[in-house]
Parts: C-alpha cells; sequence; structure tokens
C-alpha cells in the first residue's frame, strides 16, 4: 500500500514537472514571437502619396497633413478621426508634429528641403512616386513594397499590389470595348481653362493600362500642362473628355453655359464625363479609385 502511495505521488510530481517544463516553453516562445514582430513604428505623413500607402497597409498612423482637404480631394483610403492633422503642407504646425510623437515620417521628395528639420523628430524616409521617365503606377507599387519592408508589414504591402492588380484587370475587363480610344484627361480650373494630364501621370499611366490612348501629347510638367484653353478641344474630334475633380462648381456651371464649350466635337458629340474627386499625385489607392471611376463612367456607354 505504502508502495503504492509512493509511486503514485512520484507519477504526478513527474507530471507537475513535465508541465511546468511546458508551460516555460510555451511562455518562452510567445516572448520569442513577440521579440521576432515588433509593433510597427507610429507614422506621420507630410505627402499624400504616402499617407495613402501607409493607410493602404493598415499602419499605425498618427498624423497626416492637410486631411480636411484630404478627405474632399483624394477620398480614399478613409482617415480614422484619431489622426493629428498637421495643417497646411506647406506651413506644417511641428508642434502638432512632436505631439503625434511618432516613430516615422514619411515624405516625398518634394519635401526634401524640410528633411533636416523633420528629422530633429523622427527618423525621415522619401519615398518617389513622380520623377522623370519613371511610370508613376510601376514608381508606387516600389515604394508600396519598400515601405512594407521598412515597416513589417511586408504581407500587407502584398496585398495592397495585389488588390490594385486586380481593380485595374476587372477594370480593363469593364473598358474592352473602348479599346484604344483616345481620352483626354482633365481637370477644369474655370469656364475657359483646364489642366491636361499627360501619359507620364498617374491618370495617364493607369488609362493606358486599362487599354486606352492618351490624347494629351504636348510635353507636361509633373504628368500635367497647367492651362490648356478650351478651344483645344477643337483638335481632339474623336476623344473621350474625362474631368477629374475636385472641380470648382462656377467652372462647371460656366462650360455648361459656354457656346464656345459645346460647340467643342467632344462635347458637341456627347462625350464628355464628370468624375468625382481623386488625388492626381497618388499612389495605388488613387490608381484604384480612378480606374474604379473611369470605367464605372465609360462601360455603360457603346463603344464609338
Amino acid at each position: 500500500m505504502v508502495t503504492a502511495l509512493r509511486a503514485a505521488s512520484a507519477a504526478r510530481s513527474i507530471l507537475s514537472t513535465r508541465r511546468g517544463v511546458l508551460t516555460g516553453a510555451a511562455a518562452f516562445a510567445c516572448l520569442a514571437t513577440a521579440r521576432a514582430a515588433p509593433a510597427a513604428p507610429r507614422i506621420a505623413a507630410i505627402d499624400w502619396a504616402m499617407l495613402e500607402t501607409a493607410l493602404a497597409l493598415r499602419a499605425p498612423v498618427v498624423a497626416g497633413a492637410e486631411l480636411l482637404l484630404f478627405r474632399k480631394a483624394a477620398v480614399e483610403p478613409a482617415v480614422p478621426e484619431t489622426v493629428a492633422d498637421l495643417g497646411l503642407r506647406g506651413a506644417l504646425s511641428y508642434e502638432a508634429l512632436v505631439a503625434a510623437r511618432p516613430d516615422l515620417i514619411l515624405i516625398s521628395p518634394w519635401y526634401e528641403n524640410r528633411a533636416h528639420v523633420l528629422s530633429r523628430i523622427a527618423p525621415v524616409d522619401s519615398y518617389p512616386i513622380y520623377e522623370p521617365g519613371r511610370r508613376p503606377y510601376e514608381a508606387a507599387v516600389a515604394a508600396t513594397r519598400a515601405l512594407g519592408r521598412r515597416i513589417g508589414r511586408e504581407a500587407e504591402s502584398e496585398e495592397a499590389i495585389e488588390e490594385a492588380e486586380a481593380e485595374l484587370a476587372a477594370a480593363r475587363a469593364r473598358l474592352s470595348r473602348h479599346a484604344g480610344r483616345p481620352v483626354l484627361i482633365m481637370n477644369l480650373g474655370d469656364a475657359r481653362h483646364f489642366r491636361a494630364f499627360g501619359a507620364d501621370s498617374m491618370f495617364g499611366d493607369v488609362a493606358a493600362r486599362l487599354g486606352l490612348t492618351i490624347a494629351w501629347t504636348a510635353p507636361t510638367r509633373f504628368g500635367a500642362y497647367p492651362t490648356v484653353g478650351v478651344e483645344a478641344l477643337a483638335g481632339m474630334a474623336d476623344a473621350v473628355v474625362v474631368n477629374v475633380g475636385p472641380t470648382p462648381p462656377l467652372a462647371l456651371d460656366g462650360v455648361r453655359d459656354s457656346p464656345l464649350w459645346r460647340a467643342m466635337p467632344p462635347i458637341a458629340a456627347g462625350r464628355f464625363f464628370d468624375l468625382p474627386a481623386v488625388n492626381p499625385y497618388g499612389a495605388l489607392p488613387a490608381a484604384q479609385r480612378f480606374a474604379r471611376l473611369l470605367a464605372g463612367a465609360l462601360a455603360p456607354r457603346a463603344g464609338g
């Protein structure tokens, strides 16, 4: 009897020790995993394209510039209300930036002249998307991957790229009967002038990937020709004219009432489409939004 009790006690002791070893091993494994996957850095984005990208990667964005305008002019991705607004991109509130306590500040080469000041607050990373001789969509893909690696969001970056590719593929399929059609992509400034986007813009790059031809062929600066008179439409008789917002309400009202505008061949033929706002200097989210809106506007119309 005593021998049996001692055997049972020894067995319980062995089991208890084994449980302790296993529990300790599990705890150590969890600790090692936590150390291997640190939390993503708190991000402040000065450049809108990088703000879009960080949000698309579901990164912890704590601050961004001109958020009121971003929500109206870029629209997507949605910016959480918890993100601090740093004020104008040209006149940042450094006090608000310090208060946001970022671990990383995202800019583009357009803001390099402020990097030395920003770097006193947190490390600064610059990602180029709009460069001469480089397709903006490809650059946006590269920037998405690079940021994903930088903040430990590689899986999310690949997911964002695949999502963009799928959206563009779906839009291209919807626009198949418009393949090769020349399209003038513009942004109306007033009743007599517009900004024209070339093939080197994000809009032009995306439209070409959707199978369309870019009607504006004159040289551009940063993807656009700033001031064009509406009479230029006379030389684009076969084009589809796509206005991308945001557009001043008076500009739209003005062209609708303008005999000159209504006399232009594409307009007279009913080939004018007015799209909601899209960020013209955005990243993959802007490319997706533009593709989706463009396909939604043109696809219901028969080719020709």
